[in-house]
C-alpha cells in the first residue's frame, strides 16, 4: 500500500489570518477539517507540518520539540511575510501548547486551545504516543503482525531523549499563562485524560486575558476535531473569531 504523506496547507481567504498548529505524533490533518470551514467563513488558515511528523517513527525520533517549536514560529512568520497583520493561532495538544507559547512571545489576534497540556507528562507516557505513532503507521504501510511485532519490539530499544525537553516545554507554557492577554478559547473534551482536563481549567484561570472562555464537549476525548462533536468544535471556534474586532476584510496579495 502506497502512504501518502500529509503536507503543510494553506487555504486563503480574507485578511484574516489563523495559524493552525497539530499535535504531537500526527499531521496537519487534525486541523485540516477545521482550516477548511475557516475558509468558507472567511479566515485564512496556514498549518506547517512540524520536521519529522507524518512520515515514518525513525524520522520522527530524529527531530526535537525545538525543532518542532521553530517550525510553529515559522508557519507564524510565514504569515507575517504574506502581509497578513493580524493572525490567530489556534492549536491542538502539543499544538495548543504551542499556541501558548506564541500568545505570550508574539503579536496575536487570539490563541485558541484545544486539549493543550501546561502539566508534566511522564516521559513514559510520551513515549507510549511515539509507540501508537508506530502502530498507525505500521499498519497503513500493511504490515504483517510478524513484521509488526519485529518492528515493534525494536523500536522499544530505542531511547528518545528529546522527550525530556517536550516536558520542559509543557511545564514552561504553564508559567507563561499570565504573559496571555489576547483573547483566549480553551476547548476541552470531558473523556480527556485528567492531564488535560486539569491543564484547561489552569490556562483558563490563569491567562490574563481580559476576553477568555472556557468550553467542554461532553462526549470527546483527546482529539475533538475529529471527533463526534467537531462540527460544533468548528462552529465554536469560528463564531468566537467572528466576535473578534477585526481591522479589514479583504486581503490584497
Amino acid at each position: 500500500m502506497i502512504v501518502v504523506s500529509p503536507e503543510s496547507f494553506t487555504y486563503k481567504s480574507t485578511n484574516r489570518a489563523v495559524l493552525l498548529l497539530h499535535g504531537f505524533t500526527s499531521n496537519t490533518n487534525d486541523v485540516r477539517m477545521l482550516g477548511r470551514h475557516l475558509q468558507v467563513n472567511g479566515y485564512t488558515c496556514h498549518a506547517p507540518l512540524y520536521q519529522g511528523h507524518g512520515a515514518g517513527v525513525g524520522e520522527l525520533i530524529k527531530t526535537s520539540p525545538q525543532e518542532w517549536w521553530k517550525d510553529a514560529v515559522t508557519g507564524y512568520e510565514y504569515l507575517i511575510s504574506k502581509g497578513y497583520e493580524e493572525i490567530a493561532v489556534a492549536g491542538i495538544s502539543m499544538g495548543g501548547m504551542f499556541a501558548l507559547h506564541l500568545a505570550a512571545a508574539k503579536k496575536v489576534k487570539a490563541v485558541i486551545t484545544m486539549s493543550a497540556p501546561v502539566l508534566d507528562r511522564k516521559t513514559d507516557e510520551l513515549f507510549e504516543r511515539v509507540l501508537e505513532y508506530a502502530k498507525r503507521v505500521k499498519k497503513l504501510e500493511g504490515k504483517n503482525d510478524e513484521e509488526f511485532k519485529k518492528d515493534f519490539q525494536e523500536l522499544k530499544q530505542i531511547a528518545m531523549p528529546s522527550l525530556q525537553d517536550l516536558r520542559k516545554c509543557i511545564l514552561q507554557a504553564g508559567t507563561k499563562l499570565t504573559d496571555i492577554t489576547a483573547p483566549i478559547l480553551v476547548l476541552q473534551g470531558c473523556l480527556d485524560q485528567p492531564v488535560y482536563r486539569e491543564s484547561a481549567d489552569l490556562i483558563f484561570r490563569y491567562a490574563s486575558s481580559d476576553n477568555k472562555q472556557l468550553k467542554w464537549y461532553e462526549n470527546s476525548g483527546h482529539m475533538i476535531t475529529m471527533g463526534n462533536e467537531r462540527k460544533q468544535v468548528n462552529e465554536d471556534i469560528c463564531q468566537f473569531l467572528h466576535s473578534l474586532e477585526w481591522e479589514s476584510d479583504v486581503h490584497d496579495e
